[in-house]
């Protein structure tokens, strides 16, 4: 491990160096660096090698067993906060007269996984890859490193990129500060979520219960991907989420379509009927008030447009010929509450369909919240819109009598995952965030005011009262959440430089 140190010191001390040198000389630092590399690579392998689906305890029980003694090992007290579920760790290194303290959120537990789905024999044995001359991807010998490297080569795995390669990256940048001399003059606090691809449920709650011990003066979050450009990038905001579900009510039990068409009401034409008013054609929900309270002024949409998306580029890659219509550019779309349908049933389909009126149709909705969302406001005006519609809405399947009483009825409910959040791009997450990358690239990095997604951030900001600001390390094609997902070795390495380059930054 020490020549690891040796050799991460210094590529960031060249990095630091004149601009000219740097430039000069971007294959030597390259080669430094790699002299050691399959040692950090090693850590890196032992941790992905351990399920993280967080539906299994015993998964978790064992990923907080490995994990623990690491944190131990660098100097950091730890303790296993329990929820009903799975437990959180939570370690510290406290500074004698620290005039600052930073809480730093960590992911470990990953999406299930499909393993006739992946391209190699087990999601949770890493593998090396490369591209061959047809673009495809083959698997090569972990020897492989030790006579050669490649940025390009990937390490595919579940959980790679979401979101063990954050976590390994953050305890070699630890590694690599020490061995500098320049381990942090602050409090320094690590909260590891074990259940974020769960929704986080017991988070806020456990924030609440341990909002002394977790006090801090801001947070700094090392997760999710970067740009689309794959560009250094720091993030301030992300959408919150809020989960509907509306069923509708045809017979009880599915009718043959012959002998009763044109006569029993179809659920899936309501449903129908029911999403469709909900979105004009161009994409703009068309739910009265949906949109009130966001505006975009011009000193926003200037630092929206400072943001380098390509439209051409992103319709292109997804396959679609133009975007909704609901702003003028992927930026100011994204500070917007969004309406999508995320799922919808109803009878069968396929192979196994049959002429019948069924009994149900069920739609999934998700709404992205922004920080100017208030979700309890936003269900009722869904709510209130299918009541115009002339539906009658209730939070349970409905009696015969109210199946008598009423010709078409709609079952609706709300679940809240997420709330938004957003932070100032000079608050103290941003100014060392941004001062880090400035340090190691010599220019301002990109700044996203308010992510697509959704993390489970806000019951920090919310409750510890502090701003909050992410710092991605992997590359932006990583497949998080789909089968193959990987971390390219580039961004493996850059990524602990990133986070070193943070951390080593006055709060």
């Amino acid at each position: 491990m020490r020549t690891w140190i040796t050799a991460f010191l210094l590529v960031l001390v060249l990095q630091h160096a004149a601009s000219a040198q740097t430039a000069a000389d971007p294959e030597r630092m390259r080669a430094t660096i790699m002299q050691s590399l399959p040692e950090a690579v090693a850590l890196y392998r032992e941790f992905l090698a351990l399920p993280n689906d967080g539906r299994h305890p015993e998964h978790i029980a064992a990923l907080v067993d490995w994990m623990e003694p690491q944190f131990q090992a660098r100097g950091f007290r730890t303790q296993r906060l329990p929820t009903a579920v799975n437990p959180t760790l939570y370690a510290e290194r406290l500074v004698a007269n620290a005039e600052r303290t930073v809480l730093v959120y960590l992911q470990s537990d990953g999406q299930p996984v499909d393993p006739s789905a992946w391209a190699q024999p087990n999601p949770y044995q890493p593998v090396l890859k490369r591209q061959d001359d047809h673009g495809d991807w083959e698997i090569i010998e972990w020897s492989a490193l030790e006579r050669e490297f490649d940025p390009d080569w990937r390490i595919f795995a579940r959980s790679a990129a979401d979101s063990k390669g954050p976590m390994t990256q953050f305890l070699l940048a630890m590694d690599l500060l020490a061995g500098m001399d320049a381990e942090p003059n602050y409090n320094l606090k690590v909260i590891i979520d074990t259940e974020e691809e769960l929704g986080s449920p017991h988070l806020a709650a456990l924030v609440e219960q341990h909002r002394e011990r977790l006090a801090a003066d801001l947070l700094l979050i090392f997760d999710g991907p970067p740009h689309a450009s794959n560009q250094p990038t720091v993030s301030f905001g992300a959408r919150g989420l809020l989960a509907l579900t509306l069923t509708t009510f045809g017979p009880k039990v599915p009718q043959h379509s012959g002998h009763y068409g044109n006569f029993v009401p179809n659920p899936a034409f309501d449903l129908a009927r029911i999403l469709a008013s909900m979105k004009s054609a161009e994409g703009r929900v068309l739910i009265s008030g949906f949109y009130d309270g966001v505006a975009i002024d011009a000193n926003t949409a200037a630092a929206l447009a400072r943001v380098p998306d390509d439209p051409e580029q992103i319709l292109g890659s997804i396959g679609v010929a133009a975007p909704e219509q609901v702003a003028d550019t992927l930026q100011q779309a994204l500070q917007y509450p969004s309406l999508n349908i995320r799922g919808m049933g109803s009878a069968w389909i396929g192979d196994q369909v049959r002429t019948i009126i069924p009994a149900t149709a069920t739609a999934e909705i998700d709404i992205r919240l922004v920080l100017e969302s208030d979700p309890d406001r936003l269900a009722e005006l869904v709510r209130a819109h299918i009541e115009d519609l002339g539906y009658t809405v209730v939070d349970h399947p409905p009696t015969d009598a109210q199946r008598a009483q009423h010709e078409r009825i709609v079952q609706f409910s709300a679940r809240l995952s997420y709330a938004a959040f957003r932070s100032e791009f000079d608050s103290a997450p941003g100014r060392m965030a941004r001062s880090g990358m400035r340090w190691l690239y010599g220019e301002e990095p990109i700044l996203i005011r308010t992510m697509g997604g959704s993390i489970p951030i806000s019951p920090f900001v919310q409750t510890l009262g502090i701003p909050a600001a992410s710092v991605p390390t992997v590359n932006i094609d990583n497949n998080q959440h789909s089968p193959n997902e990987n971390l390219r070795l580039g961004n493996f390495v850059e990524g602990i430089a990133i986070i070193a380059a943070v951390l080593s930054q006055r709060p």
